[in-house]
């Protein structure tokens, strides 16, 4: 089951659905959560602005969190 936040998300004219992934959580790939929590908007290729979308809770992935914490030492500093 799709967990949601508490937070609504309101479009601006000529947004999509991977735009305001990228926006929201800085990758498209997540487009898909949302509009799994926003299936009435589902067949809106660009939104007209207004619309209130229901942002789901993403978790990144752990590989994701761990480069973030912890950066990749060069070769030449070990």
């Amino acid at each position: 089951m799709l967990e949601m936040s508490r937070y609504i998300y309101v479009c601006a004219g000529g947004e999509t659905f991977d735009s305001i992934a990228q926006d929201m959580w800085q990758d498209e790939k997540y487009a898909a959560e949302l509009m799994c929590a926003n299936p009435e908007y589902c067949t809106k290729t660009f939104f007209t602005g207004g619309e209130e979308l229901y942002l789901p809770v993403i978790e990144p992935p752990e590989d994701d969190m761990g480069a973030a914490s912890e950066p990749e030492k060069a070769p030449w500093k070990e």
